[in-house]
């Protein structure tokens, strides 16, 4: 009976320091995110949606870039990594748009629109045959618009990290399957 009581009462106290930890752990993080003058490239979350008009859309395009250079990383959707479909997720989810993960269900998102129509913070599509797959597997994000020739587009490349191309490259005209415009 003692041995049982002594047994007891360590487990209650092993989970009491348990608690306290996991608490004052959860308090040290929300410190952290409070502190405004940290430089870090995750942006706070925007905690109600905007109006999705031009000016949003430019940040959005200038968070996008913000992200120049984070590697790529598959299902990342953060600072530390981000795959093409996550930098999307990303991006329009700091502004409290929610939109679909995956490349293939984005695609859905919107209006469909001809690549003569592409302005910055259109969405651009692609089918790369990485992985035998016939179906959208890539996604951006239309930049900046330089001339007809020249759309720039933000993506995550899978060896050189998040970036922006031009959308006439040979390449990304071989494998372009649709654009949209996103409607909030």
């Amino acid at each position: 009976m003692k041995e049982t009581s002594s047994n007891a009462l360590l487990r209650v106290m092993i989970l009491l320091l348990l608690l306290t930890f996991l608490d004052s752990c959860r308090l040290f993080r929300r410190q952290e995110n409070d502190n405004s003058s940290a430089s870090t490239k995750v942006f706070p979350s925007k905690s109600y949606q905007r109006n999705y008009n031009s000016k949003t859309i430019n940040e959005m395009v200038s968070l996008a870039r913000s992200y120049t250079g984070v590697p790529y990383r598959l299902g990342g959707n953060d600072g530390n990594g981000m795959d093409c479909s996550g930098l999307l997720y990303c991006v329009y989810g700091q502004y409290g748009f929610k939109i679909p993960r995956i490349s293939w269900q984005q695609s859905e998102v919107g209006k469909e629109i001809s690549i003569d129509e592409l302005r910055a913070g259109d969405w651009v599509f692609f089918v790369t045959n990485k992985g035998g797959t016939s179906s959208i597997n890539h996604a951006g994000m239309i930049t900046e618009f330089r001339n007809p020739k020249e759309v720039l587009f933000i993506h995550s490349s899978s060896s050189k990290g998040i970036k922006e191309d031009n959308l006439f490259n040979r390449y990304w005209m071989s494998c372009f399957a649709k654009a949209t415009r996103p409607t909030f």
